[in-house]
């Protein structure tokens, strides 16, 4: 199983981060110990002084696929969830700044955050899902599929030319603006519509 991760995928986290919105996506990794499931705490690390909430909608591959067509590619995925990509901004900026890969800030253990999944039936519209993060009782981020830059059927497609996509493979598709810092002692709670798909402590 593996973790594909979408960045700057809506238009205002982009501008953010000061980061140029792009024209096709842009790919990360994350390995299997990243994930972290079942409501399970998450143990802030030693290594970082400005750890980041990213919430953002995920895909679960649902059939093993390469160089899919984008009209074929909702064929290839039929759960949707949500999670938090955790970044470690202050060695993400260490490491942009020298122009060297940023997996430590990205791809450390525990550093993908899922929770539970719902089945993507007929009568949700994929171009409208709600969906929204609270930390300690309040809003902190919020965000609607419409405004992503490219869609799931998109990305599924992109992203199966390079990687041959796998049952069981996730897909975060991109944190909206309002990303933010966490403390030990948060609780973060994520919803899809009204509905309660996530909830974890920070320890």
């Amino acid at each position: 199983m593996k973790i594909i991760c979408v960045g700057r995928n809506y238009a205002d986290h982009a501008k953010e981060l000061k980061n140029e919105v792009p024209t096709e996506p842009v790919i990360f990794m994350k390995p299997k110990n990243a994930l972290l499931q079942n409501n399970h705490p998450f143990y802030y690390p030693e290594f970082t002084d400005n750890l980041h909430y990213e919430c953002e909608l995920v895909l679960r591959i649902s059939k093993n696929g390469k160089h899919i067509q984008e009209k074929f590619a909702d064929k290839y995925y039929d759960q949707i969830g949500i999670g938090i990509d955790f970044t470690a901004r202050d060695l993400q900026d260490k490491q942009k700044q020298k122009g060297l890969p940023w997996e430590i800030a990205k791809a450390f253990d525990n550093s993908a955050v899922v929770g539970q999944f719902m089945p993507i039936t007929p009568e949700l519209d994929k171009k409208d899902i709600n969906f929204c993060l609270y930390k300690n009782k309040e809003i902190v981020q919020q965000g609607n599929t419409k405004d992503l830059l490219f869609s799931f059927d998109f990305l599924v497609s992109y992203i199966s030319r390079y990687f041959t996509l796998n049952i069981g493979d996730l897909v975060f598709t991109g944190t909206p603006a309002g990303v933010g810092p966490v403390e030990i002692g948060d609780s973060l709670e994520a919803f899809i519509e009204n509905d309660s798909m996530l909830e974890f402590m920070i320890k």
